[in-house]
């Protein structure tokens, strides 16, 4: 059979556990060398595991004959996200692949979410996204110039909290919602160098969703992987700006954000008069149902 990602080299973030763990494993299968990734830290993200999970699943990829290594970076600190990259490249000679899927949940009412709360959610999960891709971004774009200009992928972690809303989590579904706008924005700026830029939205059962709500019928974490090795691989080349959602076998182009329905009056509107107009677009666009614990 052959392997989508012979010869490609991957960072995978949050990669000792769950859906990352999946990640890394068939990425390795499909014969990308991986850098796996993960800070070792409790579902809420505090305290440290006695035992790397980063180093368990590099052993598991090295026992089935494929390369790995671990890293334990903090993928939210500029520097450590800096040198995670770099590993990369000294290890195995460059960077072709980046799967950002590192976060955690504190989930709460919106009255009851602490700043710090907020700050510690928003942190991992978008400034996780936004440091290891810019750093991958950087080293792409010198690649590039320098005419070695490579076929790079990145494969981001949005959520159907951020698409649809998810009551309970105000802070993950900004976090989520935010990472599928940079998503837009990265896949147009990089596009130049040869980048691609796409985001899935998985729904699986996790250490996330376990103990929030009934599991029992959630996919398997692994049911997203095959999706996340088909866009790091080259063939993926002309899809880019993308959101999917996968659940299970089911995979969903998402629309986002696009223009519904409108009026123009070709003047400013008056305040009396925007109730009735207003009422009658959104009657032609009815707002989708919140996801809960999605």
């Amino acid at each position: 059979m052959t392997k989508i990602l012979d010869g490609r080299v991957a960072v995978v973030t949050g990669a000792g556990r769950g859906i990352g763990r999946a990640h890394a494993l068939e990425l390795a299968a499909q014969g990308a060398a991986v850098v796996v990734n993960d800070f070792g830290v409790s579902l809420s993200g505090e305290g440290e595991d006695a035992a790397s999970p980063a180093e368990q699943v590099v052993a598991e990829i090295e026992a089935a004959g494929g390369r790995a290594v671990a890293n334990a970076a903090d993928v939210a600190d500029f520097e450590q996200a800096e040198a995670m990259v770099r590993q990369a490249i000294d290890t195995f000679g460059g960077l072709d692949v980046l799967v950002n899927n590192a976060g955690f949940v504190r989930d709460r009412m919106l009255v009851n979410t602490s700043e710090e709360e907020w700050d510690a959610v928003v942190r991992v999960h978008l400034k996780g996204h936004f440091a290891p891709l810019r750093h991958a971004g950087a080293y792409w774009r010198t690649e590039a110039k320098e005419g070695r200009r490579r076929e790079a992928r990145v494969i981001n972690t949005s959520s159907g909290a951020g698409l649809q809303g998810s009551i309970g989590q105000t802070t993950y579904s900004a976090a989520k919602a935010g990472i599928a706008g940079m998503t837009l924005v990265a896949a147009a700026e990089l596009g130049r160098y040869g980048v691609t830029v796409n985001a899935i939205a998985p729904v699986a059962r996790t250490r996330m969703t376990e103990g929030a709500f009934d599991t029992s019928a959630m996919p398997d974490p692994a049911d997203n992987s095959p999706v996340v090795a088909w866009l790091a691989s080259v063939e993926a080349g002309d899809v880019t700006g993308r959101v999917i959602e996968i659940e299970g076998g089911k995979v969903t182009v998402e629309n986002g954000w696009t223009h519904g329905p409108a009026a123009d009056l070709g003047r400013r509107w008056e305040s009396a008069e925007v109730g009735d107009r207003l009422r009658a677009l959104l009657a032609q666009a009815p707002r989708p149902e919140p996801v809960y614990g999605a």
